[in-house]
């Protein structure tokens, strides 16, 4: 079943669980196993029944070896799906980057949109915020393109206090009532050496309360949790290494989880939530 709406955005008051729904054949994560429309529709049915608050449908993957995606094969890939999620009574996110696609998505049903690129990449996408009631996800990246986001990897210093600083500047772009209505994700990954990917996790209460909003953290079968594993880990060994972090980062504050593995992680947020 659903789960309970989302609190205020300025003041959250229990951890809330988004499932991922990757439309895409490319993704890093699932190998593009929900990239037919029936297959991401039914996922998302499946991951509000385990407990997801929130369904992020997106239709471009992100991870350093992806294909850019055009807005029109995007568009094909995530409209049917929001909108057949939509009318299931779902909670929807679409993940994206495009204006184009975030404004046919909220029309389509969707209520949050997920921008990864803080609006850098198309910053048309606070206009589109600007004439609707949609949440908006506020992302930390650096670079105009994913492509140049991983080209930059490691040839610069990020610090926790970057990722505060970049992400103010950030909605202090954003029009008055947008910003009132928007979360922020410090972007774990895109560049980000993994100590810095691991405190941003733990310590994303800190980051909350620093930029008074709520936080969402997407730390969900990334690469930095192979630095704390043994060997080659399987996509079970990704998934309880994200729900220990996320059980580590709860510990600090209630936050959004962006995650693959929503029933893997439901003992432990219960558990929080419940306290």
């Amino acid at each position: 079943m659903l789960g309970p709406p989302p609190p205020d955005p300025a003041h959250p008051d229990r951890a809330l669980v988004m499932g991922v729904v990757n439309v895409t054949p490319d993704s890093f994560s699932d190998g593009g196993r929900y990239a037919s429309t029936e297959a991401a529709i039914a996922h998302g049915r499946l991951l509000a029944s385990q407990g997801a608050d929130i369904v992020d449908v997106g239709g471009e993957a992100t991870g350093p070896r992806s294909t850019p995606v055009s807005p029109e094969d995007e568009l094909s890939r995530v409209i049917p799906v929001v909108e057949a999620l939509a009318r299931a009574g779902l909670r929807v996110s679409i993940d994206t980057t495009k204006a184009a696609v975030a404004e046919a998505a909220l029309a389509a049903g969707a209520t949050i949109v997920n921008d990864v690129s803080g609006g850098v990449f198309d910053p048309r996408i606070r206009d589109v915020l600007a004439a609707s009631q949609a949440t908006y996800i506020c992302g930390h990246l650096r670079g105009g393109s994913i492509a140049e986001v991983f080209a930059r990897e490691a040839k610069e210093a990020v610090t926790f206090d970057d990722v505060v600083l970049e992400l103010q500047a950030r909605l202090e772009l954003l029009p008055g009532a947008v910003a009132s209505r928007t979360w922020v994700d410090p972007g774990i990954g895109f560049g980000k050496p993994w100590e810095l990917n691991l405190e941003l996790a733990v310590q994303a209460a800190r980051l909350g309360f620093a930029l008074d909003r709520p936080v969402v953290i997407g730390p969900s079968r990334k690469r930095f949790l192979r630095h704390l594993l043994e060997g080659e880990p399987s996509e079970e060994d990704l998934d309880r290494a994200t729900v220990a972090v996320c059980a580590r980062a709860l510990e600090r504050g209630p936050l959004v989880l962006r995650v693959h593995n929503v029933a893997l992680l439901e003992s432990a947020l219960s558990a929080y939530n419940n306290e």
